[in-house]
């Protein structure tokens, strides 16, 4: 479930509002470089190298995002942390399982696009600051665009075995 704390949307500044866009960005790399860790782990290739291409997209658009950042305020300091977002669109942490297919691995992203737009459109009707609206509009529509792809790729991926999830649980750890 993604959540924020102590940022307040009706006074967040284009600044604020550019930091919070590349955290999420970033947690979502980071988690989607979590999950092709894992994958690769448990020689799960299709779907680590898909979660890989999934956190190289979340990279560049941190960057671009950064970059825009810094075009406008140079090095002003930032007063939104990474503590202050959770799963805005990271994939949930419950998402990875052990030899799961690329079909399973892409469902997962196209979660997570879900949820990042379901952010946006929450948050816009507290937005108050014109260019704040502007680019949350600009984020949700590029989440839409994001559902879009995901969306062509499950159409070509290949159909997932027809056996019951149970079969593909995490194996049980030693205490």
């Amino acid at each position: 479930m993604s959540s924020t704390k102590g940022i307040n949307f009706p006074t967040l500044s284009l600044k604020d509002a550019l930091d919070l866009a590349i955290l999420i960005e970033e947690e979502a790399c980071e988690r989607y470089q979590e999950f092709a860790d894992q994958m690769e782990i448990h020689r799960t290739h299709e779907a680590a190298q898909f979660f890989r291409l999934m956190a190289g997209n979340e990279e560049k658009h941190r960057s671009e995002l950064a970059a825009r950042r810094v075009e406008r305020f140079a090095a002003q300091p930032s007063s939104v942390t990474r503590s202050m977002i959770f799963d805005i669109e990271a994939p949930d942490y419950d998402e990875a399982r052990a030899f799961m297919t690329e079909r399973a691995a892409l469902r997962a992203a196209l979660r997570s696009e879900e949820k990042a737009y379901a952010f946006f459109v929450a948050a816009l009707p507290q937005i108050k600051d014109d260019a704040v609206r502007a680019l949350f509009e600009e984020l949700r529509d590029e989440e839409v665009e994001h559902q879009e792809l995901v969306r062509r790729e499950i159409k070509k991926a290949p159909a997932d075995p027809n056996l019951p999830d149970d079969d593909f649980g995490d194996e049980p750890v030693g205490q």
